[in-house]
Parts: C-alpha cells; structure tokens; sequence
C-alpha cells in the first residue's frame, strides 16, 4: 500500500465522517470553515477506535491489539516520527502540530475504548463519572484548543457539559446498551438497592428503577447548570455550535424527565421542528442563557 497524501489522508476523514451519523453530529455547517477538516480528523481517529471496541465479531484479545495499536501510533506522533500509512494518523498528526493539541487527550479517548471491551458495568455514581472523564472530556477540551486558548474555567466548564451529554446519551440507550453490547452505564450499587433486576431490562420494565433514573437525571441537570455557561460566553460559530448542542441535550434531558416511569426506557427524539427552535435559540447568547435556566430549573 502506498502512503497517503497528507491531501488524500484528510480526505478519507473527510468521507468516514460523513458517512456516519451522531445524536450531536460532528463538523456541522455551524462550525467555521477552517475547523471542519481538524474534527473530521479528530473524529475519524474516535469512530475508529470505538468500532475497534464494540463492531466486529472480533476476539476482546484482538479488540485491545487494535487499541493498542493506536496507542503506539500515537506515541509515534508525540517523538515527531510517524511513518506509518495509516491516513488517519497522517492528518491527525498534522491536525496535532498545527494546532498544538495535547496528545493526552487523545490517550484519553483510547482508555475509554480499552475500558469498554473489558469493562461492563459500573459499580457506583463515581463510576460511571470516571468512564465519561476519558469518552466525553477530551472531545469537549480538543475543540476548545482548536478554537482558543482555554482557561482552567472554561475546561471545567466543558467537562460539566461533555460528561453531561453523555450521561444523556447513557440514559437514551440503555435498552440498546444492555441487548446489544451487554453493557449497563449506570451504578450497580443504587439499582441493586432499588431491587433492579436485568430481567426488567429485557422486559423494558422501568418502574422498579424509575427513583434511581429520575435521580441520575436530576444529578446530571445539576452538572449541566455548572457548566452551560460556557456557551454563553463563546462567540462566533463555534459559539453557536457549543450552545445548539448544550440547548440540544438540555431539552432532551427535560423530555425524558417528562415521561412516566413505566416508560422511562423508551428513547425520545426530538423533532425536526424542536430542532430548529434549538437552533434559532442558540444563535443569540442571552436568548440561549434564557432557556437553559428555565429548562434546568423546571427539573428540580
């Protein structure tokens, strides 16, 4: 195999990320120009790694090689000495110096994909904040650093909003975590003390659980409300961006506080038209600021 372009290698990021579709889709027409190749690349690198974890009939042996593999080509960027033909790595590792990002981060990402092959449930609340430090965090801090340089707040802030959002998506899928990759994103200890059993999973039984999911929603308003200011206070697209997505899960929080416990394991969607009200929403700041306090508020 040839190596690739640097060209070519940002062109098949380009392609494997519109070929994918996201709940919070990725390099949207609300990002500046100048930054939608960067996070095909960024999540080209991510989609990759996570299908490694979870697509694939492949051995937990061979999932954790591919990983590593990773790994190692990242170490290889860190020493300024990649010659590997991978097109991801060749656009990443030029994403990275252009941009200066904190190759950690991505080190990060990998540890969540790792944990997710050999790890499948979650023993308390501390848990399930761990995992989401290493798949949510460093998405949220990577696109600050293409963007500006973040202060020690603004990270904190992005953490509350990334770990929330996928708290979310946790809350949306756990029917679909549990029969598909046999995984439960939600503390073992609350729902053994509710009298949970896996069975009411398969049977999509919600009320035995339903104190402990409405409580993990209204924790994970409380770390939204400490970080969604952090959409108010960015400007320009990326502004818009951060706040649509911010507004977005915020909204879908509030709907699946809305439902009645037999059906909390149903998946709301938001409508096209509901989508649009987000994004007119989150053009204007003070607006965008507006919604989420009433939003968050109602849920407590």
């Amino acid at each position: 195999m040839t190596r690739p372009s640097l060209e070519q290698a940002y062109a098949y990021c380009q392609q494997l990320t519109r070929s994918h579709y996201e709940n919070f889709p990725v390099a949207s027409f609300l990002l500046p120009k100048r930054l939608r190749r960067p996070i095909s690349v960024i999540y080209a690198f991510a989609r990759t790694a996570d299908d490694f974890a979870d697509e694939g009939n492949l051995s937990r042996a061979e999932r954790l090689h591919r990983l590593e593999g990773f790994s190692k080509a990242l170490g290889q960027i860190e020493e300024h000495h990649y010659q590997g033909k991978d097109p991801i790595f060749i656009a990443l590792e030029d994403v990275i110096s252009q941009h200066r990002l904190p190759v950690r981060l991505f080190h990060d990402l990998l540890t969540a994909f790792k944990q997710d092959v050999v790890k499948s449930r979650y023993a308390d609340f501390s848990e399930v904040l761990d995992y989401c430090r290493y798949s949510a965090d460093p998405v949220g801090r990577l696109l600050l650093h293409l963007t500006i340089s973040p202060s020690e707040r603004q990270l904190q802030q992005s953490d509350a909003v990334c770990t929330s959002l996928q708290l979310i998506n946790f809350y949306q899928d756990i029917v679909q975590d549990y029969r598909e990759q046999d995984r439960i994103y939600l503390p073992q200890d609350e729902l053994s003390a509710a009298g949970f059993k896996e069975a009411d999973l398969v049977a999509n039984n919600s009320e035995s659980i339903a104190v402990v999911i409405r409580s993990l929603y209204r924790r994970t308003a409380k770390l939204m409300q400490q970080g969604y200011l952090l959409g108010a206070r960015l400007r320009g697209r990326m502004g818009w961006e951060v706040r649509a997505m911010t507004l977005g899960g915020i909204t879908t929080l509030h709907q699946l506080l809305q439902q009645t416990d037999s059906n909390l394991l149903s998946r709301p969607r938001l409508s096209k038209t509901r989508m649009l009200m987000i994004l007119a929403r989150s053009a204007s700041p003070q607006v965008y600021r507006r919604h989420c306090e009433r939003l968050v508020s109602s849920m407590f």
